[in-house]
């Protein structure tokens, strides 16, 4: 198992027979670090060693992914980012903080989003990158454009179909967004490379139910909020490539909607900007600690 040098691996018991495995170093008030899609707590590996100089930094792998456990998705709630969020907070508290900030990436990024708003009095600070809040992403995939996500469509079917078709190819499904959205190739060294292969190899129907609930409970979830003028109330800074431009969409106007405190800034990196830019993204959070 690859492992982040000098970090100490924890199991921690989040829910009824839940628990996730999460990678802890450093000391000084708490961040926590939530990995995106197709990847684990891994692609936190420079920024957590940065940022551990002078906070506690805590990298689970979330639930479904990873070394942590994979329930099976008995109901919509399963994979919920509403539950997703509940592990992270209930993670933190079970480590002794009641008080952390938070930052994620890609799908992570929605777990934080979501823990963001249910649990206000916990996360301090919030930290989003590449990704726009669920609601407005399926808002804004349009026409043709929008093959760009021919995933998230695969993924959100009814279970079984794109559980088979993806693990009867999974090296080259999973591989394929690895290659695709990756500018510098040598931020994912082969090591790392195999174990987001094998992780997600080992969780295609957790997987699978993590972006099922995302066409599903989760764009309920965000609508209620929506519709009740819920707002992310802490500082929150988002890190985005282009896609505003690139889609035809005021990327900074659609999170601005969420978070009235926000530092919004794009970057040339590609999408696994914490393994490209880990400078980059350790400044972004270092600056948002500071708001």
């Amino acid at each position: 198992m690859s492992t982040i040098a000098g970090f100490d691996y924890h199991r921690v018991t989040v829910d009824d027979g839940v628990a996730l495995t999460a990678a802890i170093g450093g000391s000084g008030s708490p961040i926590v670090l939530l990995h995106g899609f197709p990847q684990t707590h891994l692609m936190w590996r420079h920024v957590a060693a940065d940022l551990a100089a002078d906070h506690t930094v805590i990298c689970p792998d979330l639930r479904g992914y990873g070394a942590s456990d994979k329930p099976a998705e008995l109901d919509e709630n399963t994979y919920s980012k509403r539950t997703m969020a509940a592990d992270i907070v209930t993670l933190a508290r079970e480590l002794g903080h009641e008080r952390f900030a938070l930052a994620g990436h890609d799908r992570g990024a929605l777990v934080a989003f979501r823990a963001g708003l249910d649990h206000p009095d916990a996360v301090t600070h919030l930290a989003s990158l590449d990704v726009l809040p669920t609601l407005d992403m399926w808002s804004v995939m349009q026409g043709t454009s929008a093959a760009v996500g021919f995933h998230l469509y695969l993924m959100a079917q009814p279970p079984g179909l794109a559980e088979t078709m993806i693990a009867a190819s999974s090296d080259a499904f999973f591989g394929y967004f690895l290659d695709l959205w990756v500018k510098d190739p040598a931020a994912i060294p082969a090591d790392i490379r195999t174990a987001y292969l094998e992780a997600c190899r080992n969780a295609v129907p957790s997987i699978v139910a993590d972006y099922r609930a995302s066409a599903g409970i989760d764009v309920r979830h965000d609508e209620q909020d929506l519709a009740a003028g819920r707002k992310l109330a802490m500082p929150v800074s988002v890190v985005q490539q282009d896609w505003g431009s690139a889609l035809g969409f005021d990327a900074a106007a659609r999170w601005r909607a969420w978070a009235p405190d926000l530092e919004h800034t794009t970057t040339t990196s590609g999408h696994f900007m914490a393994e490209e830019s880990p400078a980059e993204i350790a400044k972004v959070l270092r600056d948002l600690l500071t708001r």
